[in-house]
């Protein structure tokens, strides 16, 4: 089903600054950082920390104030805003703590509607939908809105969904957030199983430490800062 493997993560020296009225907030300092291809990474800390910022970095939503995000060897901070929509688009899948699902159409529809914005045939749409509602354990729920899904069944079409396009890397920003302890443990498995036995490269940020155990690596953020992880060579 999936014809693309992870990447190389390299951040370099990145920092974020935002103006907020008179008092000016870094929510990164000068962080440096590395992810090797088609490994699953937790990243653990307090709200605040700096964890969305370094994903919205990552996926290409955002430009650091100084420094490099490298993935695959392509500097992004180097790339004009069409090249980090094909980034946004093609090589990244996002999962949010909210399921961003749209309640009006159907899981599997759902599924289909970053393929059609691919371009992707339309019966391969369909095809490759039911395929990834499949692999996440949902092929009877295809023809279900939203609404009629549990939370926990609800992040795992959010799972597939962040798989559409087969993206290298699969960022997950506290996506056991709204999950009971059952299902955030299945939901955290699943996450680490699409780089252990799909090839992906996987980071996901929490500040649950039971939701992060079975992730091979775990590191820990503090003030914008990476505490425990060696930096990017």
């Amino acid at each position: 089903m999936f014809e693309h493997k992870g990447v190389d993560v390299r951040v370099e020296g990145v920092s974020k600054r935002y103006q907020m009225a008179a008092e000016e907030v870094h929510a990164l300092r000068e962080s440096s950082w590395e992810v090797r291809r088609g490994e699953a990474v937790a990243i653990m800390g307090p709200s605040g920390c700096g964890k969305t910022t370094l994903l919205n970095l990552l996926g290409g939503v955002d430009r650091p104030t100084t420094g490099k995000i490298v993935i695959d060897g392509q500097d992004l901070t180097q790339m004009n805003e069409r090249a980090l929509e094909k980034h946004r688009l093609l090589r990244v899948g996002f999962v949010f703590q909210f399921f961003n699902l749209i309640p009006s159409i159907t899981a599997l529809e759902n599924l289909e509607l970053p393929m059609v914005m691919a371009g992707v045939p339309e019966t391969e749409c369909h095809a490759r939908a039911k395929a990834l509602l499949d692999l996440v354990g949902l092929e009877a729920k295809g023809r279900k809105r939203p609404e009629e899904l549990s939370g926990g069944e609800q992040q795992r079409v959010a799972v597939a969904l962040a798989l559409a396009n087969d993206p290298a890397l699969i960022l997950a920003d506290e996506p056991t957030g709204n999950l009971d302890s059952t299902n955030a443990a299945a939901i955290a498995k699943l996450l680490a199983s699409l780089a252990l036995d799909h090839g992906k490269t996987v980071i996901m940020v929490s500040h649950d430490a039971k939701t992060v155990e079975v992730f091979p690596t775990v590191h820990a953020m503090r003030d914008g800062r990476f505490v425990d992880a060696p930096p990017a060579a």
